[in-house]
């Protein structure tokens, strides 16, 4: 299997949330391992950070609404000027989520000239029976596209007794959320299996399909922030509604056959990202450079 020159430029290429200043990426590990350590020697998660006795302050929360790699490299700069492969002490790492390990990840996947992208779903590891919101990175290995968890570090490998290959995460164990809604739509899997704490079900999904879709045309959003066609929570969708979800999430199972449909899709108002979204987390709009 190959990739297409238009497909390897396009993922490999600085995008809005990828871009960093010259030489920001220099001297980083040339592997997948190492990179991971890296990333994980500059972040915590928000939601884990009480397993690690860390407990966060409310300017320490915010770190997580960063939504550019720059800014969040600023920041983790701002608090220890070290070269960014030496790992920083718990009370100095950056606050983030799934997503920010994972844009982090493509960010230095491309800076070594590999093609990456982002993707946005549901691990099936962190809970028994239940399908988590999660991010992962995908890249091309030089014959197939794998998955690859960054935020899993050794404490959360044995936390969540996880026995896979983090650095392929099986297709079973990650489902893009396109693949989550077919799944639900075929009767293979209950909708409710899917989301995050209380929020669960089609709505859930559908987001994430709208966010997946997003970061297949290189703009990584934050989890929380909507936009578009997502539903509200707990919405009864239309049958309008189910047709476009049904549409999207075909393009997006297979985006490398559909890359010029996404694209295209992209320029969709219920797709296209406003200059204003919805913080969900924050409960406020928020505007975004776009």
């Amino acid at each position: 299997m190959t990739l297409s020159p238009t497909l390897r430029d396009f993922y490999t290429r600085s995008s809005l949330m990828t871009a960093l200043d010259a030489h920001a990426l220099d001297n980083l590990p040339k592997d997948i391992g190492g990179l991971c350590k890296t990333i994980q020697g500059l972040l915590i998660h928000e939601h884990l950070a009480l397993a690690y006795r860390q407990r966060l302050t409310d300017d320490r929360r915010a770190e997580s609404h960063l939504r550019s790699l720059q800014q969040t490299l600023t920041k983790a700069l701002e608090k220890n000027n070290a070269p960014l492969t030496e790992t920083r002490p718990l009370y100095q790492k950056t606050v983030g989520v799934c997503r920010h390990f994972t844009v982090m990840m493509v960010a230095m996947l491309r800076a070594h000239g590999i093609p990456a992208r982002s993707r946005c779903g549901f691990g099936a590891y962190f809970s028994p029976g239940k399908f988590v919101d999660h991010w992962v990175a995908e890249y091309w290995d030089g014959t197939r596209w794998k998955l690859v968890d960054a935020q899993i570090d050794p404490s959360q490998r044995a936390m969540f007794h996880i026995a896979f290959d983090l650095h392929d995460v099986p297709r079973d164990q990650f489902l893009i959320a396109g693949d989550a809604w077919q799944q639900c739509r075929s009767g293979k899997t209950d909708p409710a299996a899917f989301g995050m704490f209380e929020m669960k079900g089609y709505w859930f999904i559908a987001g994430n399909i709208i966010r997946d879709a997003a970061a297949l045309n290189n703009v990584e959003m934050l989890p929380w922030d909507c936009w578009g066609a997502m539903p509200q929570p707990d919405e009864t969708m239309t049958d309008e509604k189910l047709a476009f979800f049904d549409s999207l999430s075909e393009l997006t199972l297979d985006p490398d056959t559909h890359f010029e449909d996404l694209r295209a899709a992209f320029k969709d108002e219920r797709l296209a990202i406003p200059p204003v979204v919805f913080n969900a987390v924050l409960n406020r709009p928020d505007k975004v450079a776009v």
